[in-house]
This record gives structure tokens, C-alpha cells and sequence, in this order.
């Protein structure tokens, strides 16, 4: 099961180290990243393998919006079903 990760933010050290190091906490692979730097901004798109998580689908979306939370950022987990349903025409 894969599931797409995005995390929009103010610029700073580390987002990525950060995000990435909580998916390696619960054995989520992430396999894809796309990020961008806009003036001040940041924006990144992971696309991950949460098939081995060691905790529930659900309960990886709360940490994730946790860690956001903690470093004002704006992250979000979406199976991957959902994000193609949603951005079909």
C-alpha cells in the first residue's frame, strides 16, 4: 500500500531529515521525493510504501500531523487511492 505524503511550511533546516526520519521511526519506505523552495516557502511531495508500517494506517496520519504541528508545518498522509480519486476528472 503506498500512501502520498505533502508538507508545505516556512523554509528551514532540516524538513526533510525531520520527515523522512518519522516515517523511518515506523518503518515506512519512502520512495519518491519532489521538493521545492519558493521564496520562503516549502513544499514536498513524498510518495512512500506504508505496507510494513509498524503502526496503523491512521495512527502514522496522527504522528505525521503531530511532527507538523510541533514544527509549524502543514503535513498530510493520503493513501494513495484516495489522492488518484480525487484528482481524476
Amino acid at each position: 500500500m503506498r500512501a502520498v505524503i505533502t508538507v508545505i511550511g516556512k523554509d528551514m533546516v532540516g524538513i526533510l531529515a525531520k520527515v523522512s526520519s518519522c516515517c523511518a521511526e515506523y518503518n515506512v519506505n519512502v520512495c519518491e521525493v519532489t521538493q521545492s523552495v519558493l521564496q520562503d516557502m516549502f513544499a514536498m511531495i513524498m510518495m512512500s510504501d506504508v505496507s510494513n508500517c509498524s503502526v496503523s494506517f491512521d495512527e502514522f496520519c496522527e504522528q505525521m500531523a503531530t511532527l507538523g504541528k510541533e514544527n509549524n508545518l502543514s503535513i498530510h498522509v493520503m493513501h494513495e487511492d484516495i489522492f488518484n480519486s480525487m484528482h481524476r476528472i
